[in-house]
């Protein structure tokens, strides 16, 4: 099986406005969602992952803050990109905010190790 680092990622403004625009009743019909799916893919699910916060950005010049659109991370096994994509359908919790997306990156094994 090959490994995936997924990415939750939607438009910073649009998340943040969601979030603040949020009821105790969305947020927990919202994590139900997100545990039926982790339950119903509990056999590919490496690393259920969590939200992340905010990004510092380090490079030869120093560090910075900056924004990205990365909201959350999962690691999947499957064993292809496409078997991989077919965990993520149309009505994951994730993709029920406007303007979501994941994008799936596979883990690529070190020489090796």
């Amino acid at each position: 099986m090959k490994k995936f680092m997924i990415f939750y990622m939607a438009d910073p403004a649009a998340f943040e406005t969601m979030m603040q625009n949020s009821t105790p009743e969305t947020r927990k019909k919202g994590m139900e969602a997100w545990m039926h799916w982790m339950t119903a893919h509990k056999g590919s699910i490496v690393d259920g992952g969590a939200p992340l916060g905010k990004t510092r950005r380090v490079d030869a010049n120093g560090a910075k803050d900056v924004k990205n659109g990365i909201g959350g991370y999962s690691v999947v096994q499957a064993d292809s990109h496409e078997a991989a994509a077919k965990m993520f359908s149309k009505d994951h919790p994730h993709l029920q905010m406007p303007g979501a997306w994941v994008e799936i990156v596979e883990i690529m094994p070190m020489p090796g190790m």
